[in-house]
Order: structure tokens, then sequence, then C-alpha cells
């Protein structure tokens, strides 16, 4: 069970990687952003708006570094890799929560790595419960 969780939580860390580089591409992107569907549906709104910068650095780009990098601790250092998602997924609830009060736009790309790396933080935390010494096991 356990290599295929960890080939699962990797699979949805490239998915991520995925959704990442596409919001950081809408926020360099000058033309009309190929999700603008409506007024509440555009990338292009949420990706250049001052909330998608954090210290001069894109969200997004953030994004992507943090996925690769929990794709090198899966399966290695279990409990650090679920620390890392649950991070990613509070850092990223916080500009859910600006799209949706603040901006009152949803962007598609951030609103799928919201729910990828829910996805990866509930992984790597059974991976991590999977990853306790046997003795810890019995005494538990």
């Amino acid at each position: 069970m356990g290599k295929a969780l960890n080939s699962l939580t990797i699979f949805f860390c490239l998915l991520g990687v995925v959704a990442a580089t596409l919001a950081y591409g809408e926020h360099y992107n000058t033309k009309p952003s190929p999700c603008q569907i409506n007024s509440v549906w555009d990338c292009g709104i949420v990706n250049h708006s001052a909330y998608a910068v954090l210290h001069g650095i894109p969200i997004a780009l953030i994004g992507a570094v943090g996925y690769a990098l929990l794709i090198a601790f899966v399966g290695r250092y279990p409990w650090v890799a679920f620390y890392g998602a649950l991070a990613g997924f509070l850092f990223s609830l916080r500009f859910t929560y600006v799209e949706w009060r603040v901006l009152e736009v949803w962007c598609l790309y951030c609103l799928s790595s919201q729910i990828i790396i829910a996805i990866i933080a509930v992984l790597s935390l059974f991976a991590a419960l999977q990853s306790r010494p046997e003795w810890a096991r019995r005494h538990a």
C-alpha cells in the first residue's frame, strides 16, 4: 500500500506543478485569458491582481516550487511531506479566501490547485501514519 500511496501522491504533486505553471503563465499573459469564462470566472483578473504576488514573487511560482519540493519528500520523509502539504494547503486556502471574498472572481487554475493540495495533504497524512515504527503501532 505504501508504494501505491506514494505514487498517487507524486501524481497529484505533478498535477499541482501543471496547475501552478498554467497560473504562472497567466500572471505574465497580456492577451485575453484562456479561462476567461465570465465576470465570475477569470484567471487573468486573479493572476494580475496585487494579491497574486508575495514579496515580489508570483504566488503561482511559489506553488510550483512547493509542489516540486513535496515530490522530494514523499516516501523518504513522510511527516515532512505531510507538514509541507498542510502548510501548502493553508497557504492556498488564504488565497482562495481572497478570490471568494475580496476579488469575487475565481481562477480555474487556482481552484484546481486548492483541490490538488487538499488531496495531497490527506494522502500524505495517510502515508505518514503508515510510516510509524512497528513498536509505535503496537503501543498505540
